[in-house]
This record gives C-alpha cells, structure tokens and sequence, in this order.
C-alpha cells in the first residue's frame, strides 16, 4: 500500500526524498519536461471521414486504410478495437538525423540537442495506445537500427514490461557490398517483440522436413524411426546430477539394470519412471544386446517415430530472407518508377511475422505504413494458405512547407494496396494477377469536445457504430430513414434525425429483430413511443464522445 504522505511531518518527508534520491534507479530517463509537446497531443475528439473514391472494392469493408497522423488514428482504434489487435508490427522512423523524423512539423537533425528525447516521447505516447489496441494474446513487433535500438529496447520495457519481452529478431538487410565510408558497414536490423501477456502468446514453428533425415530407419509399417538411448550421457548425465532418475530396469532375461557409464561411474536414466512405463506400454522400450566391459548386456533404448509433419521454433536471426534491395525493385515493378520509398521492406519479412503469430484470421495493424508493405504481405499470405486475416494501416501525407501536395498515403500506401489487390502490368508489360480483397480509405479529422454536437457528420458517427460493433465498415446510405446493420443477435441501428416516417421505419425493423441497439440524438423522445424491452437507445454523440475519453473498453 502506499504511503499517505499527508499525514508526514515536513522533517519526514525530507528524509523520504532524501532517501529516493539517495536509491539507485533503473531505467529510461528523458528530457520530457524540457521539450515541447506534440501538436497531435490534445483533448480533441477524432473521427474517421469515409472516401469512397479512394476506398477499393465494395463493402462492407474488413481492411481499413487510415490517411492522418497515427497519434489521432490510434486514439481512435482505442475507441473501436481496444483489446482486438492480435499483431502490431510497426516501421517508425529511425531518428537518422538525415530528414526521417518530423516532430512539430520540423525534421528533427543530428544538432538538435533533445534529438533522443523528442523521438522517446513521440514513440511513448504511440506505444502507450498500441498496448491498449492489443488483444490478451496479442504481440507488437518494431523494426529498428543501432540509432534508437537501446533506447526502444528500454521504452518497450517500460510500456510492456519486462516479462512480456518476447525477443529481438535480428533481420539482415543488405545482401550487396555496402559502399559506407567507416569502418563497419551497418547490413542489419532489429525487430524488437513484446506481448500484452507473453503466458497468452502461443506461437507457431517453421516446417523443417529436414528433420525427417535423422529418423534414418523404416519399421514394418513403413513409419522412419530412430533409436536413443535411454541412459543419459554428456552434461548432467551422472547419478549425483539427478539422484531420482537412478533406478533399476527390468531386462529381458528377468534382471535389474542400472544406468552406468562405460568407466564403471554410476549415470541416470534421460526420463523417469513414468515416462519409461510410458514407452514399455507403447512398446517402445527397445532392448539391445550389447557388449560391455567384456560381458553380454541388455541395453535399453527408446524408439522415437519421425512427425508426420516436422517443425522446429523459428530461429532469432533472419539471413534466408530478402532484404531491401528486393523490397525497392517490387515497389518499382509494381509501379514502374524510380524508388518511391527509401527504406522499404519485403513482403516476406512482414510474413515470417504473420507466419509466427500463426493465426489465419488474426487483425493487423500497422500504424507507419509506409509503403504499405504489411497489407501486400497480409493479402499475399492469405491467398498462398486460405487465411482471413485483415489489416488496418495508418499512415500520414509527409506534406511539407517544401511539399505542401504531398500525400504518401493516398498516392504510395493505398494505390499499392489497391494495384496488389486487382491486379497491375509491371516493368516488363506483363500482367499481374491481383490476390482479391478490398479496403475503405478514411481520412481522421479532429473536432474540439465541446464543438462535436455542431461539426460531426453522420457519415462519421456510422463509421464508429460499424467499427465499434463488427470491425468492419458498411458505407452509410444517405438516402436511407434508418442505418441498419444485423449482427449476431441483434440489431445496430442509427436515426439521423427522429419524424413520423422514421418512427413506421422503425417499427417495420423491429417486426423482425429479436433486439436492438438503438443510437438516437433523441433518446428520451424515442423511450416514449417505445416500451419494449428488446430495445436499448443510447445517445449520439455523448456515447462516442464518452467512449473515446475513456480509452474504449477491452
């Protein structure tokens, strides 16, 4: 419990601070006081604006593409998705000091005294609302280099804590002789994994058929098996090491045998008792003879079957992936230019992550989304094993003063995802088939609290209902007296405004609607023309507005 230091006299609360100051500290320390705060850090409410001209395909829409700052889009999700997100993989900007990271509109250069502290701040503010977005078993992964790779490791200590710290993946980038003029040539990355709960997180193994060659022989059912040895040898392997696994064997020939090393000194047995009468039941306990300091002994063996399908735990250091000379000449063939990215990875290293996770139907968000290479790789892994995983990107424009037209989002992250997803002729003239799929473009605004009953647009409103209830985006239709969206069991259901016309819709909707979820700018006037229980009528906007200060709900 903590202390209550109103009751302290001012001789003790010296002597308490006197003591923290005196007491050893561990962890990450910045400048926060002395830098400026970010422009996106407000108490304004977000909304999301549909646009259906740059959205592809037809809804409703499983993947989202978000153009705006990611401070806003997350705040956002918090609102929608809290506790859904199974997979963050994120690229933030490495803090290079060479034009890579804007705080406040300015880039942040290798002179800027607070360089370290305002990349620090930027970063926790957005991992504060990534742990919030991810489900109990979720997993976030950040790719870094050497410029911010300490400090990252220590900020996701302090966001994630130390016991969900799954690990950090080393991921070679370079695959040609680096023309960098130090002594060193910078050729990796690392990818930094936390958890929500790492005791959630199950992870899947890589396929290693290779295995399969160590089990070199073939019994009468044509299984490949190999034989091991019972008796434990190498490190640990004597009887002091583990005193319980010393104990006598029944052989063939009815007598007792002992686990003993070749020079006379007692071992033990690799398992226990019950796993050996495990295997004698399964009649795997094999008996050999043996010849043994000069005499016929029985040994004994356990008999191991190859896996009909063999995997081993992904390795941490990634060399059999492409690197990013690869990842620039996919994005110049799909778009048939010169680099439009910088720093782009390859779709493989996006699904070496997916392939980890191992759920086919996980929700991923990328909230740097650069070029958009995590929604090609979630779209490409489906389509190669049939999975219904989808993606929520984020990315900003990087308009500038010197580039005040610029919009990365709209004219690299999206049009990639859309030329992926239905089709594109690369460098070469020749046609590429698309991988299918759709997504809704959305653009966050910002409205003050106190304005959001004059600014917010219906649209806007159905959009957090849709995402907040399904996950996915329904377009609203304009012409329509009442939104409606079935769900499980149950009815969502927006009224724009409240007339007698409304109100016969209403009713028609409810003739087949077991219940309903009912969001009115008028909810008083609605309960009394309706005594039914089946109907819930919360308010519109005071329940986005309340469930956006509050972070949303897990």
């Amino acid at each position: 419990m903590a202390d209550n230091y109103d009751d302290y006299s001012r001789e003790e609360l010296l002597r308490e601070l006197r003591l923290r100051d005196r007491r050893p500290r561990f962890g990450l320390v910045w400048e926060r006081k002395e830098i400026e705060h970010e422009k996106a850090v407000n108490d304004d409410f977000v909304a999301l604006d549909f646009d259906p001209v740059l959205s592809c395909g037809e809804g409703p829409y499983r993947n989202l593409i978000i153009e705006g700052d990611n401070f806003d889009a997350l705040r956002y999700l918090r609102m929608t998705h809290a506790g859904k997100i199974k997979c963050i993989y994120i690229d933030p900007p490495y803090n290079t000091g060479n034009r890579d990271f804007i705080y406040n509109d300015h880039f942040v250069d290798k002179e800027d005294a607070y360089r370290h502290s305002k990349w620090l701040e930027f970063m926790y503010r957005r991992l504060q609302l990534a742990r919030d977005l991810l489900a109990e078993d979720g997993v976030i992964f950040v790719s870094i280099d050497d410029n911010e790779g300490f400090h990252l490791g220590l900020l996701m200590q302090q966001v994630f804590s130390l016991q969900n710290f799954i690990g950090c993946f080393i991921w070679r980038k370079v695959d040609s002789p680096n023309d960098n003029k130090g002594a060193l040539t910078p050729d990796h990355e690392f990818i930094i994994c936390y958890a929500f709960n790492k005791d959630s997180v199950n992870f899947s193994q890589m396929s290693a058929p290779d295995i399969v060659d160590a089990y070199g022989r073939i019994d009468e059912n044509n299984r490949r098996y190999r034989d091991r040895l019972l008796k434990k040898n190498g490190k640990n392997s004597l009887r002091r090491d583990r005193p319980t696994m010393f104990f006598p064997i029944i052989d063939p020939d009815g007598n007792e045998v002992f686990p003993i090393h070749d020079n006379g000194e007692e071992a033990r047995w690799a398992m226990g008792k019950d796993g050996i009468e495990k295997h004698r039941a399964a009649k795997t306990l094999i008996w050999k003879e043996r010849k043994k300091m000069g005499r016929d002994i029985w040994e004994p063996y356990t008999r191991e079957f190859a896996p009909e399908t063999p995997t081993r735990p992904y390795p941490t250091i990634w060399s059999d992936l492409p690197t990013m000379r690869q990842a620039k000449a996919m994005l110049r063939d799909i778009f048939d230019t010169s680099d439009l990215f910088n720093t782009p990875k390859p779709i493989e290293l996006i699904q070496r992550i997916l392939q980890i996770i191992g759920d086919p139907s996980a929700l991923v968000l990328d909230f740097f989304a650069g070029s958009g290479t995590t929604a090609h790789a979630v779209q490409k892994l489906n389509a190669e094993d049939g999975g219904n995983r989808r993606f929520i990107l984020v990315s900003s424009t990087e308009a500038t003063d010197g580039e005040p037209d610029k919009n990365l989002c709209r004219e690299v992250c999206a049009e990639r995802v859309r030329r992926v997803m239905q089709g594109y002729t690369n460098k070469k003239g020749e046609a590429v088939a698309g991988l299918g799929g759709g997504f809704a473009y959305l653009r966050s605004h910002r409205h003050p609290v106190e304005m959001v009953f004059n600014s917010i647009r219906h649209e806007a409103i159905w959009t957090a209902l849709c995402l907040i209830h399904t996950e996915t985006l329904s377009p609203y239709l304009a012409d329509a007296l009442i939104q409606h969206l079935d769900l499980a069991n149950s009815a969502l259901l927006y009224l724009p405004k409240l007339n007698e016309a409304v109100l016969a819709a209403l009713n028609t909707v409810m003739a087949d609607a077991p219940t309903a979820i009912i969001y009115t700018w008028q909810p008083g006037l609605l309960r009394q023309h309706f005594e039914d229980g089946r109907l819930s009528f919360l308010p519109i906007p005071q329940f986005l507005v309340d469930r956006f200060g509050n972070g949303g709900q897990r």
